[in-house]
């Protein structure tokens, strides 16, 4: 499998993906990964004391790509939802956590998928036209018109406006993973480096012996 630029892409879009193979969860230092997820969502809580919207996001390219599309920065909301509303971090599905944990701490929007349950290779692209796909939140969902967009063989599989399809997302039995970082045309590159980098100290925290490869499209 191959993560590509599609030719017809915005140039100044880019796609950082951390392919991570873990060790059966046998192999997971689970309460290391634990001890680390307390400390970081302790700082994130002591930081966002005097949250503030307007300096947190309204002035960040994420909040201001959504606008466009009429929706709401999703980071956004899951920020919102654990430092105003005490809403609990989601416990179990470690995997699913590095990346939740990720979003929380560095505020870049990632997309999650099974390696293993993707069909060829995956292109990354603009969308031109609204192509429906199955989302994970059950529904049929689509794919917008001047969005970044990523296909397999079998279709759309991640929208950054969208979110991701229920064919290649995580289940419970995901062991090779993609952990996407999406960049607007205004994040610039080392934003998405700085997210892998934080991805992979969750990750590697998790699973010490896990294989570990960078991708940048």
């Amino acid at each position: 499998m191959r993560i590509i630029r599609d030719n017809a892409m915005n140039e100044s879009s880019h796609v950082a993906v951390l392919e991570v193979r873990y060790p059966d969860s046998a192999e997971w230092d689970i309460a290391s990964f634990e001890q680390l997820r307390d400390r970081e969502l302790d700082a994130i809580r002591k930081e966002g004391e005097n949250y503030d919207r307007e300096i947190w996001f309204r002035q960040e390219p994420y909040f201001r790509y959504f606008r466009k599309f009429k929706k709401t920065y999703p980071v956004m909301m899951q920020v919102e939802s654990f430092l105003l509303k005490g809403r609990p971090f989601p416990e179990g599905k470690y995997i699913n956590a590095v990346a939740f944990l990720t979003e929380l701490k560095t505020r870049v929007l990632m997309g999650t998928h099974d390696a293993e349950r993707v069909e060829g290779d995956i292109v990354i692209y603009t969308e031109t036209e609204k192509v429906p796909f199955p989302s994970i939140h059950g529904s049929e969902g689509h794919s917008y018109p001047g969005d970044t967009t990523g296909r397999d063989d079998g279709g759309v599989i991640i929208s950054m406006i969208a979110g991701a399809d229920s064919r290649t997302c995580l289940q419970d039995d995901s062991m090779h993973v993609l952990y996407l970082a999406f960049g607007t045309p205004s994040t610039s590159p080392e934003v998405l480096e700085e997210c892998l980098d934080q991805a992979k100290i969750y990750a590697k925290t998790l699973a010490p012996a896990a294989e570990i490869q960078r991708h940048f499209v």
